[in-house]
């Protein structure tokens, strides 16, 4: 699919100091729509979908959250923590209303993985299937998120 103009000028918004101090494409260099597409590709040959994952992300975020930033167990086998901090983001592709700026920490016990990720991407991934460029420090490789997550396809 070719790259359209407003898709520039939300690629423009996603560069480092405009929204954020690192931006949200890291070093990677390809057209926003590429990337979008790519990541799409990648769910959808797993069977899945940006909402499953969204979702997924979201659930542990709202077990986590009653730890008020320390680890605490959330069944089956995860450790999670969730970081509030003061402030609010906009999204870079014009969503109305502003994004809470968090931290959330998932460990999965049995496999010995982590991740971190934030509100805004549970936001991105849900309503964008965006997982940030390559090499941006919040990029979300699908396949991590999968296998930490615990995320299958419907059944």
């Amino acid at each position: 699919m070719k790259q359209t103009e407003q898709m520039k000028e939300i690629q423009a918004k996603m560069k480092p100091g405009v929204i954020t101090l690192d931006g949200f494409l890291g070093a990677d260099d390809r057209n926003l729509i590429d990337i979008l597409e790519d990541d799409d590709a990648e769910v959808k040959r797993l069977s899945l979908t940006h909402e499953k994952i969204a979702a997924r992300m979201l659930e542990l975020r709202e077990a986590g959250k009653n730890g008020l930033g320390d680890m605490i167990g959330v069944p089956p086998h995860y450790e999670v923590s969730v970081d509030i901090a003061r402030g609010k983001l906009p999204c870079p592709f014009g969503h109305r209303g502003l994004i809470r700026k968090s931290m959330i920490r998932v460990r999965n016990i049995i496999n010995d993985r982590e991740i971190i990720y934030t509100d805004m991407n549970i936001h991105m991934i849900k309503e964008h299937g965006f997982y940030q460029g390559k090499g941006s420090p919040f990029r979300l490789e699908i396949s991590d998120l999968v296998e930490i997550l615990d995320i299958g396809p419907p059944e």
